[in-house]
């Protein structure tokens, strides 16, 4: 745990008892601050007081007694209405803030000699992929590595600090938007398309808040930046025109002048005089596809920027064992092949699976996104049969009517079942692609349930004889 500074004797509200609310709530106990606890699910306000912490409801508190309240990152801030404890707080002038931002004054706080080093990931896609792959190659290279944020560990609740130890923190567009004072050594911003919109107000607002990771750095500060969407080139060269920074460019589509990109699967290094080739993520059986090309070039950009060799970076890059439910090979039965992709949560997530394989039976669906799948019409032609669930099934089936078979299966039990059947009358190799390009609230607790779903119904289909064979 890292005890928060700062609130040493006074009342900080907490609403919000998740993962991230409790370990904030320990962490600023610890660091001698009272808290006021609280949460409107029942089951969430059971579960604080079964660890032993006392509630408060904050409906009826006394708001000018708070120094602060500390926002769960699900809660809106702002669109599309400010939650009712944003409008008190706000009212009686208390300061509103997330777990990063207390990390991170926690953190310039601390003297020169205790500070960390610290990396900040943030991206629409590739975020956790590329905040696991740099804590790989960190712990490889001997780095007291801590991994968290929006990822595992809740950041507060990781082990304490001291200046040799490296935080790696996945960073959501939530998590930004309650966060003002964090300076990351390394700053990386993967890529951005549509996401979130109804919590930031439209695209501007998302784009905004992601953009919040670069706000902080100064000389001697690193910022890598994907240039593959319109946006992050945009970003990219407004920051460097700033010149306040070593900028690093990031590209798994096109060569450049400098920066890290991939090219059919090679990684070169173009930050010094000359482009050198560092490595075949082709042979990296955990990173497959461009996506993962992009993510493999802001690890190695990023271990660079941390001053590990570059020798040394490539190699630990091609070790990364890879993530669950991330275009996870979950099993093999004969000729068919499973793969989980369930945090695929919108369109432009699946399409970096889907442009993986060239035909492949795809599970699709759940709760769906602004726009649906209809962006990725140009892939309907790989796809052999869509299985429908969740829903967006019936909207689904109109899209793909007329331009892939699809079935309305409703749930993954019977989806994973005829995705099976039709794959195994084939009588050819098989891809099943669990990809939904929807959220999995309408079904599962989260992305995590959902591919666990998968995974136990694939089970469910295998033979003694062949289970676990993968």
């Amino acid at each position: 745990m890292i005890p928060v500074r700062g609130f040493e004797g006074r009342t900080v509200a907490v609403f919000g008892l998740a993962r991230t609310g409790l370990a904030a709530a320990r962490a600023l106990m610890a660091g001698g601050a009272q808290v006021a606890l609280w949460d409107e699910k029942p089951a969430s306000r059971a579960a604080a007081q079964a660890a032993g912490f006392t509630l408060t409801d904050l409906s009826k508190a006394e708001w000018t007694d708070f120094a602060a309240l500390m926002l769960s990152p699900g809660v809106p801030l702002t669109h599309p209405a400010p939650h009712w404890t944003v409008e008190r707080a706000r009212e009686a002038g208390v300061e509103i803030l997330g777990d990063i931002e207390l990390f991170a004054r926690t953190v310039n706080a601390a003297p020169e000699h205790k500070r960390p080093k610290i990396v900040a990931v943030t991206g629409t896609n590739g975020k956790s992929t590329t905040t696991a792959l740099i804590g790989h190659i960190c712990a490889q290279a001997g780095r007291d590595t801590r991994i968290g944020g929006n990822i595992g560990v809740g950041v507060l609740g990781l082990e304490d600090m001291h200046g040799g130890a490296v935080y790696v923190l996945e960073l959501s567009s939530y998590q930004l938007d309650l966060t003002s004072s964090l300076k990351p050594d390394v700053a990386i911003l993967l890529n951005v398309s549509p996401d979130h919109l109804d919590r930031h107000g439209g695209m501007e607002g998302y784009v905004a808040a992601k953009r919040r990771i670069l706000a902080n750095q100064g000389k001697g500060d690193t910022a890598v930046i994907g240039v593959d969407d319109p946006w992050g080139q945009r970003i990219c060269t407004e920051i460097t025109a700033a010149n306040r920074r070593t900028i690093v460019p990031i590209s798994a589509s096109k060569a450049m002048g400098r920066g890290v990109y991939a090219l059919d699967g090679l990684l070169y290094d173009a930050t010094g005089e000359r482009a050198v080739e560092i490595a075949d993520l082709k042979r990296a059986r955990s990173l497959p596809g461009r996506h993962n090309w992009q993510n493999a070039a802001a690890a190695y950009a990023t271990a660079i920027g941390l001053g590990i060799p570059p020798e040394e970076a490539a190699e630990h890059l091609m070790s990364f064992p890879g993530l669950a439910h991330r275009m996870e090979t979950v099993a093999q039965i004969g000729r068919v092949r499973f793969v989980n992709d369930s945090k695929a949560t919108n369109a432009d997530a699946a399409r970096q699976a889907m442009s993986s394989y060239p035909k492949f039976h795809w599970i699709v669906g759940g709760q769906p996104k602004t726009g649906g799948i209809d962006a990725l019409a140009d892939l309907f032609p790989r796809v052999e049969k869509a299985y429908l669930i969740g829903e967006a099934a019936p909207a689904f089936a109109q899209t793909l009517k007329g331009r892939a078979p699809a079935a309305e299966c409703g749930t993954m039990d019977a989806a994973v079942a005829q995705a099976f059947a039709d794959a195994q009358a084939s009588g050819q190799e098989a891809i099943i692609l669990l990809s939904p390009a929807c959220a999995s609230f309408d079904q599962f607790a989260d992305f995590e349930d959902r591919g666990e779903a998968f995974r136990a119904a694939v089970q469910g289909l295998m033979t003694p004889a062949v289970k676990g064979v993968a």
